[in-house]
């Protein structure tokens, strides 16, 4: 399969007369793939944060094939973090308090910080979302004690054992990357859809990505919601086995995207432009199946990942062996990049996020949902990004609409208060 533009094969598109009159455009905007003298970036560099999932892939193959360079900036630096907590506390910081300006980041960590959530002292820290960098595959894995219940999207197989466990006096535990995170939400909304109640059944902890098979290994949890290549990874070693890739539970959904202090964008709008752009040209790389076997060489290089490529391919092309026995050879819940308007950020999705963190406590109840996307989803920016690119497959509307959920569920972006209404378990009283 190869990435598609407006319906047409990303090979065609590149032999079409639009294209090579969108090539031209480009080389006159941007003489020598920058900038024209006096028309470029505000700056030529950006500190971007990245942490070691196969979603952060936009950046750094943004860096290793010279598009921000490309584009007038380059000295973007994409620099690891060790956590999403770090990542929260580098933004604070800012590049011109040794932190970073940006980074890739779980879709509702942006809010949080906005708002001061998850902040020192609670103190708002303004961020913008510019574009989403996927939809799509994440996993929430198992642990091999637990093969025998045949644990599928149905979490409620596990609700005699953790019930076990809690009379015990050692309660199951649940891993997520970070409080209110998107990895939080999908294990969450997994418990929950199987009458397990993720905050009294059992224990929640946060884990970073990289450590997920590590604690596995030890015992430390039971089960735990991360991206790849940390699922993939379990499963070849033998530790568990993949219960559900999240598509399952809501296909073609939104992950991480690209947010940046709003600060900076408001300092840098030409830059801002120059990232998104490198950003989207990379995702659109990083989409075509013809490139997954090198793009699982470059991301997993000592620099980026430091995981062999064999832990990371085989999912990247939509080859998913679960590890209980259940083979998907050609899945079409791969991650996407670009195709099915992966690249842009839907205010409607964010409104989900933002729901579900209502839904656990996370924001309060009377959270005013459109106002608090009108501030940091910047979807014009994109827009603007993609015409300057020549991408006629532009989304007409900021909504993708009602969605639908594994169990039935129905979020309609216009009414979450009907959506919250339909939840058995939650923590709005």
């Amino acid at each position: 399969m190869s990435i598609t533009t407006a319906g047409l094969s990303r090979r065609t598109l590149l032999k079409s007369t639009a294209a090579a009159a969108l090539a031209g455009a480009v080389k006159s905007a941007f003489p020598s793939g920058a900038f024209a003298q006096g028309a470029g970036p505000e700056t030529t560099r950006a500190v971007l944060g990245f942490i070691a999932l196969t979603d952060s892939a936009p950046l750094i193959v943004a860096k290793e094939k010279g598009l921000f360079a490309k584009y007038g900036m380059p000295d973007v630096e994409v620099v690891k973090q060790a956590s999403w907590g770090t990542t929260r506390d580098n933004l604070v910081l800012g590049s011109q308090g040794n932190g970073i300006d940006g980074a890739h980041i779980l879709t509702p960590m942006p809010y949080l910080i906005s708002a001061g959530k998850v902040t020192q002292n609670n103190v708002p820290l303004p961020m913008v979302i510019l574009a989403r960098l996927n939809l799509d595959a994440q996993g929430i894995s198992v642990g091999s004690a637990y093969k025998d219940l045949q644990v599928g999207l149905d979490s409620g197989v596990l609700r005699e054992a953790f019930a076990a466990r809690k009379a015990a006096g050692n309660p199951a535990k649940a891993a997520m990357t970070f409080p209110g995170g998107t990895h939080d939400l999908w294990i969450r909304y997994w418990l929950a859809a199987g009458g397990i109640d993720p905050d009294t059944d059992v224990e929640t902890i946060v884990v970073p990505p990289p450590q997920m098979v590590a604690n596995m290994k030890v015992g430390t949890m039971d089960c735990f919601c991360v991206g790849e290549p940390w699922n993939e990874q379990l499963v070849n070693q033998g530790i568990g086995f993949t219960a559900v890739n999240t598509a399952e539970l809501w296909n073609k959904h939104p992950e991480k995207s690209l947010g940046m202090r709003a600060d900076w964008v408001e300092k840098n709008p030409r830059a801002a432009q120059a990232l998104l752009m490198a950003t989207m040209e990379a995702a659109q790389w990083c989409d075509d199946m013809a490139n997954k076997e090198e793009l699982a060489e470059i991301v997993g290089k000592r620099a980026w990942f430091n995981v062999p490529a064999k832990d990371i391919v085989d999912r990247l092309k939509g080859e998913y062996d679960y590890g209980n026995g259940k083979v998907v050879e050609d899945s079409p819940h791969f991650m996407k990049f670009w195709r099915d308007h992966a690249s842009y950020p839907f205010q409607s999705h964010d409104a989900w996020f933002l729901t579900e963190d209502i839904r656990w406590g996370k924001f309060e109840p009377e959270t005013d949902i459109k106002a608090l996307i009108a501030q940091v989803n910047r979807e014009d920016l994109w827009r603007e990004a993609a015409k300057t690119l020549g991408v006629t497959d532009i989304p007409a509307s900021t909504s993708r609409g009602v969605e639908t959920f594994f169990d039935g569920k129905v979020f309609d972006p216009e009414n979450p208060e009907a959506y919250l209404k339909s939840l058995a378990i939650t923590r709005i009283a």
